[in-house]
This record gives C-alpha cells, structure tokens and sequence, in this order.
C-alpha cells in the first residue's frame, strides 16, 4: 500500500486515509536565458538553475475517518517522504487548497505539494570526527549531483579549509576554541548564536558525487560533515 510521511509522521498512522495514487518520478524543470546575437549562428542558452514544481497525491476516505485528523496533517511546509522514493525526501510547502468537501462526498481529493528542485538522502549518516594529529578526511557524496554540506568546525586561530586538494576558504576563528558552521546550501556561516559569515574568506564548499577529501591547515579540535547527497 502506498504512502507518504509528512512532516516527520506516517500516512498510515491517520485514521481512514488512503494514498491511492502517488506522483511519477520527474525531474525539475531547467531554467534558461536565451539570447539571441545578431550575425551569430544559434542562441546562447544561460543555465540559471532548476525550478520547483508540484508534486500531486492522490487520498481517498474509508468508510470509518477522522477528518480533523486529516484536515490538521496536510498543510505547512517541511519533509516529504513518498514510498516509491522510500530512501529520499523532497523540501516541500503545501500552498494550494484543498477540496475537503469533494473528499467528504465523493471520497478522493487531490493534494499538490510544491517542491524544491532536488531530493535528498533520508536519513544520511552525519559524520563526527575528533581531530588528534589527522589533517583530512574523506567523505561520500551518495547522490548524483553536486551536494552543499553542512559543516561544522570547532578549532581555534587560522585555519584553511581544502576540499579535493582546492583550496577553498579560510576562517579566522579567535585564538580560544570556537565553534563555526559553515551552510552551503544557505551561504551562511553561523552558530548558534549567531552569524559568522564575517569570519569566513572564500566560497563555499561543495561535494561530487562519489568520494571527496577535506583537507586543512591551522588548528582543528573536531569535525562534523552533513553531506547532503542530493538527486535531481
């Protein structure tokens, strides 16, 4: 039978509602600048990233249902799981409204879920590492694009962060232990008590698919690496 988990809970734990029918797996739309030049055969297409889109299931009542219940689980934004990605999730906000009263006479409705563009590995493996005299370490990017990790560093003074031998930023962290997350997927360097991002020259670092190595300079107590495998 099928399934979704919304925002952390089941489908099957509510009372009398049926998944009956889930979305096909798509991939996101590109979206593109054309330009056209004069005298110059073709166009020049600009890659400008992917679109959200929506993601439609299908629900259906049983006779017995709590549709309060029901009523009260599909709204708000947050994680979708669909069971035939059962190893995945979607970022996902439900904006558009739904038809309760053709749920209730005729026993289907639909639910349009906009998505973000890609879908990410369910829960993925966050790897901590206390640092004795190590100056790398490798980690997997089990998706098929390039991920945006969260990683978290405590250390204190200069250090340069490398990935894949590049380097790619340093932070200039006080000369007492302190802690900085670096957020590729938001641009943001932080704690949590606030932003950092004034401590951090450079880019923000990414992940290929398959195998990548963090290497650094400078003092580093420990280590935390979210990779955030993700698919299109």
């Amino acid at each position: 039978m099928s399934y979704i988990v919304w925002k952390e809970k089941n489908s099957n734990e509510l009372t009398g509602l049926i998944i009956s029918d889930l979305p096909s797996i798509t991939k996101p739309q590109l979206k593109t600048n054309i330009i056209e030049i004069d005298g110059v055969d073709g166009d020049i297409v600009e890659e400008l990233g992917y679109k959200s889109y929506t993601k439609t299931v299908n629900i259906s009542l049983k006779k017995i249902h709590n549709i309060d219940d029901i009523i009260n689980y599909f709204q708000g934004k947050g994680r979708l799981v669909l069971s035939n990605e059962a190893n995945k999730y979607y970022k996902a906000q439900i904006i558009e409204s739904i038809d309760y009263n053709r749920l209730l006479n005729f026993r289907t409705a639909s639910v349009r879920f906009s998505v973000q563009p890609y879908k990410y590995l369910l829960n993925e493996e966050k790897i901590v590492k206390n640092i004795t005299t190590e100056k790398e370490i490798k980690v997997e990017n089990k998706g098929l694009e390039k991920a945006k990790p969260i990683i978290e560093i405590i250390g204190k003074g200069n250090i340069a962060l490398s990935v894949n031998n590049l380097k790619i930023c340093d932070l200039k962290l006080s000369d007492e232990l302190e802690k900085i997350i670096i957020d590729s997927e938001n641009q943001e360097a932080y704690n949590e008590e606030k932003l950092l991002n004034n401590k951090m020259l450079g880019k923000f670092p990414f992940f290929y698919p398959g195998e990548n190595k963090i290497s650094w300079s400078g003092n580093i107590e420990k280590i935390s690496i979210t990779p955030n495998s993700r698919w299109l």
